[in-house]
């Protein structure tokens, strides 16, 4: 795969090969759906930085390795131990290089008529719900690695919530990453609330070595009329892999969807979350924290849409940059013209702790409704002197004095995490990075 031409023929070829795994299911209606995203993506370009979507992310370092799938394999649980952040008490769902691993999940407190499974064993199962909702809101149309995923589509997380039904407990999905070899996955997620639901939902993406691997996830999110969902998405990879993830939300009536993003991982990650009102009455909030460092690149484009009147949206993303990292931030909000009485807010602030980081930022609205309050901003800069001076002053050296001013940052983001467990897990990371 020297060249953009190599790794599309590459996977085409690679289709074949995946066939050959799939045994009966071939035929399956389900299996169209493959064949008909593998034609798109023969169809598509990759994006190149001409592209105004990807100005700022260069893909080229990804299409210089080799990348084969990942193999099925068995790991000690203690790897997994050290990502959990509440002694067990959740509902734990573990995949290891793209599978799903029966031995190190835990899901044993599923409420009654709750479905937490594997996506493979409800494709082959003909589970309805999946045949009404997978692939609806994530498009392929001009995006080459959605088809890419839909065309290789084989396992990943699938929630289900019945209407009426709320799951006290938080549900921890762990993707754990380990290869000597240099492997790609695509976890393919599909998380549906129904009517009168609530959910709390952590995609937990990992990695404890430093092995060089590339994840192209994608999640589609259902919230029914009244349905809560809470998403917290945590990325922890290796600092040579690369991370491209695409997340859709479809909100309905009197919906309520939150999603926190953190990210301290991978050499290039680039995030698109798109959600997208479609009665009146729903809440939507979008916040992330991003800490990356030596020639890290993250990259955030999100797009909530306010196609319908009474809604509400938050976003606020952070960024912490040190050393040679570089940030991307492009969020755009749209109020269309029927969409009266919309309230959005929409923020981005960034630290550089290095005069070698870049941050790039472009906060949009586009308002084609009249009687809206809506507002966006973007803050970039360093430290502030003063406050570094007060608490040198006090006799807190310089290193701890920058923690302490880091932490504050933080912690907005941080502290709009419901769980205290998950909270307390962010607060060492920090704590360990910059202290």
């Amino acid at each position: 795969m020297k060249n953009k031409t190599d790794i599309k023929q590459y996977f085409i070829n690679q289709f074949q090969e995946f066939e050959k795994s799939l045994n009966g299911e071939k035929t399956s209606h389900f299996h169209q759906l493959r064949k008909s995203a593998l034609d798109e993506f023969t169809k598509l370009s990759l994006p190149t930085q001409k592209d105004e979507e990807w100005k700022y992310t260069n893909i080229s370092p990804i299409l210089k390795h080799n990348f084969i799938p990942g193999d099925r394999i068995t790991v000690d649980p203690k790897r997994i131990t050290n990502f959990l952040f509440d002694e067990l008490e959740h509902s734990l769902m573990v995949f290891v290089n793209g599978h799903f691993s029966r031995e190190l999940s835990r899901l044993e407190e599923i409420p009654k008529n709750v479905i937490v499974s594997s996506l493979a064993d409800e494709i082959k199962n003909n589970n309805p719900v999946i045949e009404k909702h997978f692939g609806k809101y994530a498009s392929q149309e001009n995006q080459i690695f959605t088809a890419l995923s839909t065309a290789f589509t084989k396992d990943g997380a699938f929630i289900y919530v019945p209407n009426g039904k709320i799951v006290e407990n938080a549900i921890h999905v762990i993707f754990l990453t380990t290869s000597d070899k240099k492997i790609y996955t695509q976890p393919r997620n599909l998380f549906v609330a129904g009517k009168n639901s609530q959910v709390t939902i952590i995609e937990h993406y990992v990695s404890d070595d430093n092995s060089i691997y590339f994840t192209n996830s994608v999640t589609e999110i259902v919230t029914d009329e009244n349905a809560i969902i809470d998403h917290i998405r945590l990325q922890e990879e290796s600092s040579k892999s690369f991370h491209i993830a695409r997340m859709e939300v479809d909100q309905e009536r009197s919906s309520n969807f939150s999603s926190h993003l953190i990210s301290t991982g991978a050499e290039l990650s680039r995030n698109d979350f798109n959600a997208r009102f479609n009665d009146e009455g729903s809440e939507c909030t979008l916040n992330g924290l991003f800490m990356i460092k030596d020639d890290q690149l993250f990259d955030a484009h999100t797009m909530i849409d306010h196609a319908k009147p009474h809604c509400v949206s938050h976003e606020h993303y952070k960024g912490i940059l040190q050393d040679k990292s570089k940030g991307v931030f492009n969020g755009k909000v749209m109020v269309r013209q029927d969409a009266q009485k919309t309230n959005a807010f929409q923020e981005n602030n960034t630290i550089l702790l290095s005069d070698d980081a870049v941050m790039n930022t472009k906060p949009q609205l586009e308002i084609f409704a009249d009687d809206v309050k809506c507002s966006h901003g973007a803050t970039i800069g360093k430290l502030d002197q003063n406050a570094l001076f007060y608490l040198k002053s006090r006799g807190i050296g310089d290193e701890a004095a920058t923690g302490i001013l880091i932490h504050a940052f933080a912690s907005d983001v941080i502290t709009s995490i419901k769980i205290p467990a998950l909270r307390d897990y962010l607060e060492k990371i920090i704590s360990q990075r910059f202290n």
